[in-house]
């Protein structure tokens, strides 16, 4: 979404429009999700869906695409998917068109959120990264990566560290 609106203000400054002006201030707003945009902001988000810039239609795209996340069925989901990659893929706009493409590619993984019925949490999955970093941060000073490899199973396996990673033998 910012990349489109950067690119399209940079444009319109170029060529010296008005419509550039539109645009100024705006980039939070944007970013933000549309029921969460408040007071002169959403006026002004308002004033520029009713223009036929790119812009609009990115934040229209992005804002279409939160509905995906309410479907339960597979079929549904799937259904909807193609039709807002399509859209996406129409629209012209270099950055929604590489995100679509990248939808289509991962399509399957996405769809498991519906098949589980949204019940999946990423929380655990990201504690197990957050460890991996820290560990990664930790054996900086290793020679190989084995050895950081035997620290990161100890720390994540809860194991006693041995008393030395090298090896004299």
């Amino acid at each position: 979404m910012d990349q489109v609106r950067r690119a399209e203000s940079s444009r319109l400054r170029a060529v010296g429009k008005v419509q550039a002006q539109r645009l100024k201030h705006l980039r939070w707003g944007l970013l933000r999700r549309g029921s969460r945009i408040r007071g002169r902001v959403r006026q002004r988000v308002h004033a520029l869906l009713t223009s036929k810039m790119a812009t609009a239609r990115a934040w229209e795209l992005k804002e279409t695409f939160f509905d995906f996340w309410k479907y339960k069925s597979v079929l549904w989901a799937g259904t909807f998917l193609d039709y807002w990659t399509e859209r996406a893929l129409r629209s012209r706009i270099e950055p929604m068109k590489k995100v679509a493409r990248m939808l289509r590619v991962h399509e399957e993984l996405i769809l498991n959120w519906s098949r589980a019925k949204g019940e999946i949490s990423a929380g655990t999955v990201e504690g197990l990264n957050n460890k991996i970093r820290v560990m990664t941060r930790r054996s900086y000073g290793f020679r190989t990566y084995e050895a950081m490899e035997i620290a990161l199973y100890h720390t994540l396996g809860r194991l006693p560290e041995p008393e030395s990673t090298h090896r004299f033998c």
